[in-house]
């Protein structure tokens, strides 16, 4: 059987008072609508329509290629949005999943087992509901003798007996795709916000004689819809949870899995050790065996196994297999670290590649560079990358030494093997193997410090 998705996207969400758009807004490092679309997705879903209104260029240029759009240029209520896809889905023989774009933490194990009951079923439409303790503000399902439901009333609507009722409509749907536009088509806006709601379409076809059945959530965290900054922040805590329990679950060590942030997207090999205060973010990847922290800000960065990175910061960077940065380390976007480096404390790095073995180990920079391997650069040395105009590049080869304070004026090579004596200033490359020295020379005045001391306090004196 053929299945379909209609994801409602295309409302302001003015309750978040934000320039962003609703849908837009990151649970866990990923836009609730990406959190939507990829659940629906691992359904097996072969077709998917996100309806867009407000901000509809930013979500389409957010989701690309990965789904069909459909606008709604009014905000008519549920049932007007879902009308919206008849042109490309209204012919379709199959089932369909309605859900919104601000409810990112529906499960695709959830919707499995809503799109299974449904079809075992041949039901016309099954709805997902969950158990809340406190059910205020929710539509509540009604259920008939045979368990089947009977309709949604709306909170407002409640007499005092449905109050009391704790399963509530979550606002996701399976249908049987051509019964749902059937119905649609019966949908009136003969109500006080003049609104067209997709919950009559269950009362239509229950009304018909049709098979309308309920679903229940295990979790009714997976409930909530994002409206405003409060639920967001509800949001991000239940799948900030979610998220740290499947990595340790998956044999990562948290040591504090409260202060830790990883994000949707971050993949952790075995027995990695995550220390607290440690952010995981963007497309991190990190393998087998290393030891992330305390106190690190990783993003988009890719971490080979046995690799240690203590409290610091790497942006777009690689760090490669048994090596080890910081602490206080800032690795920023172009870094590639080679197997067994050593990168020290307060040293930044940018679009440089250091070859195996190498240091890095105190309180230097090195940008737009090409380090070979077994390079022990000392601290406080740096490249001079950027003349006020352009940038260039210093290539260090294989086996060389740079000493303390040196500057490397680029473009400058140093041959394998070579010495730079600290406190060298390089404007001219350095053959393999030379030792080069590059400072004025050393003299002393005797007694001379005396003499400044002496002149400074006759001044001082005269104020």
């Amino acid at each position: 059987m053929k299945r379909m998705a209609i994801v409602l996207a295309a409302g302001q969400g003015k309750r978040m008072k934000s320039k962003l758009y609703k849908v837009l807004h990151p649970v866990c490092g990923k836009p609730m609508v990406g959190h939507v679309l990829d659940t629906v997705t691992a359904t097996g879903c072969q077709r998917t329509i996100v309806v867009v209104g407000h901000g509809a260029e930013a979500v389409q240029a957010y989701l690309g290629d990965k789904a069909e759009y459909v606008l709604q240029a009014s905000q008519l209520g549920t049932g007007h949005a879902v009308k919206q896809t008849k042109e490309l889905l209204g012919s379709e023989e199959g089932t369909t999943i309605v859900i919104c774009g601000d409810t990112p933490l529906v499960t695709s194990e959830t919707l499995e087992g809503l799109m299974a009951l449904h079809e075992r079923n041949r039901a016309a439409a099954t709805v997902l509901t969950a158990v809340m303790e406190q059910p205020a503000g929710y539509g509540r399902i009604i259920r008939g003798t045979d368990g089947g439901v009977l309709k949604i009333v709306e909170q407002k609507d409640c007499s005092s007996e449905e109050d009391a009722i704790h399963e509530i409509n979550t606002g996701t749907y399976c249908f049987d795709n051509a019964k749902l536009f059937a119905a649609l088509e019966k949908v009136t806006n003969t109500n006080n916000q003049q609104e067209y709601y997709l919950t009559d379409v269950i009362g239509i076809l229950r009304g018909e004689g049709d098979i309308v059945l309920g679903y229940q959530a295990n979790d009714p965290a997976e409930s909530i819809g994002v409206n405003d900054r409060l639920a967001l922040s509800e949001a991000e805590g239940h799948m900030k949870r979610r998220i740290n329990r499947r990595h340790m679950l998956g044999g990562v060590t948290l040591i504090d899995p409260d202060s830790t942030y990883i994000g949707a997207e971050v993949v952790i090999g075995q027995d990695t050790v995550i220390y607290p205060g440690t952010f995981l973010k963007g497309m991190t990847v990190i393998g087998e065996q290393c030891i992330i922290g305390p106190a690190s800000d990783i993003e988009d960065s890719r971490i080979m196994d046995g690799a240690a990175v203590k409290q610091s910061v790497l942006n777009q960077a690689e760090v490669g297999a048994r090596a080890s940065v910081g602490p206080f380390a800032n690795l920023r976007p172009g870094t590639v670290l080679g197997e067994e480096v050593k990168v020290g404390d307060f040293v930044e790095i940018k679009n440089a590649t250091i070859g195996n073995g190498s240091k890095v180990s105190h309180l230097s920079y090195i940008g737009d560079a090409s380090v070979g391997r077994n390079v022990n650069v000392g601290c406080g040395a740096i490249t001079v990358n950027y003349d006020g105009y352009n940038k260039a590049v210093t290539t260090i080869e294989d086996d060389a030494f740079i000493g303390s304070n040196v500057n490397l004026i680029a473009p400058v090579t140093v041959g394998k093997g070579a010495f730079v004596v600290a406190g060298s200033t390089i404007t001219r490359s350095v053959p393999d193997n030379d030792l080069a020295i590059a400072r004025v020379k050393q003299e002393n005045k005797p007694g001379y410090a005396d003499r400044i001391r002496s002149r400074a306090k006759a001044k001082k004196d005269q104020l």
